[in-house]
């Protein structure tokens, strides 16, 4: 009896991690203060998180700090969660691009915040703050994608591993330069890697910060595919092509099937299933199903 209520309660917390929006893996349990953390981040600005929503559903965010490649400063760390939450209430979305200004995607951290931060507590409070930010993109019901044009460097290549999918231009790269700064990565890059690339192939990408350029990326299977152009609105041009391919029908559907998948990798076989049910009763009967339905008749 108490198993079956541990087991429960266990099934609840982990459900409601997964797919309720604001929730976040981290808090004052575990000594983690947000409000500090974002005092300590305002204190660092430049450059900004930019987010454009298009009338097709698909929105594009843009890291956007081009005199320092795009690295993230505190100011941009703080936006990037105000972005993220701004996409959890676009219930017309379906599909987000990723991407950065000027034709490179991002350096990663901006040094004079790590300087500043240098504490072992520090890099442990901005870790949980780029977790949760990151695992809230992650989970997002958006199908998303990273566009990698120019660099992805550290900080950045673990923002590519939060998206669904990750496109590279030729003579882009995706580097883990972690271990030549002396740590690991710590947005939660590490683990989301072994699950896009499987544990020998990531301890060899970091272990070694193997630069990743677009073909061997592709070979190990980090990216879908390497686009044609290299200049930056066509293949942002592209990328949109390329995604709109898996955000064709209704925003509850295509929304529905992210969670679907989303909670498939990251519940347990049971509790997958029962989620699966539910989110079945979301759409099942709904005006995209009944209209179906009537245009179709029976599937051959």
């Amino acid at each position: 009896m108490a198993h079956s209520v541990l087991m429960t309660s266990s099934f609840s917390r982990r459900t409601k991690l997964l797919h309720q929006t604001g929730l976040s893996l981290y808090n004052t349990a575990h000594g983690f203060h947000e409000e500090e953390v974002k005092a300590k981040l305002m204190q660092f600005p430049g450059g900004s998180v930019d987010l454009q929503k298009e009338d097709n559903g698909i929105g594009i965010l843009t890291l956007n700090n081009p005199s320092k490649m795009n690295a993230f400063s505190g100011v941009m760390m703080l936006q990037l969660l105000e972005r993220v939450i701004e996409l959890e209430n676009w219930t017309e979305g379906k599909g987000l691009i990723v991407c950065g200004a000027k034709n490179t995607f991002s350096s990663g951290s901006d040094l004079k915040a790590v300087k500043a931060l240098g504490t072992p507590e520090d890099g442990m409070h901005l870790c949980m703050f780029m977790q949760n930010t990151l695992t809230r993109l992650m989970r997002l019901p958006l199908i998303s994608v990273a566009l990698v044009q120019g660099h992805a460097l550290g900080g950045g290549a673990e923002v590519t591993t939060a998206c669904d999918f990750r496109l590279m231009t030729k003579g882009s790269e995706i580097r883990f330069v972690h271990k030549e700064m002396g740590i690991i990565p710590s947005w939660g890059g590490a683990t989301r890697l072994v699950e896009i690339i499987g544990s020998r192939q990531a301890l060899k990408v970091l272990s070694g910060a193997i630069k990743l350029d677009s073909e061997k990326a592709l070979n190990i299977g980090m990216v879908e595919e390497v686009l044609q152009s290299s200049e930056e609105s066509k293949s942002l041009e592209e990328a949109q092509e390329w995604l709109k391919q898996f955000i064709n029908g209704p925003p509850e559907v295509i929304r529905a099937l992210k969670k679907s998948v989303s909670s498939g990798k990251q519940l347990c076989f049971e509790e997958a299933l029962q989620n699966e049910r539910d989110l079945v009763g979301t759409v099942w009967g709904g005006p995209a199903n009944l209209e179906a339905i009537a245009r179709k008749g029976k599937f051959k």
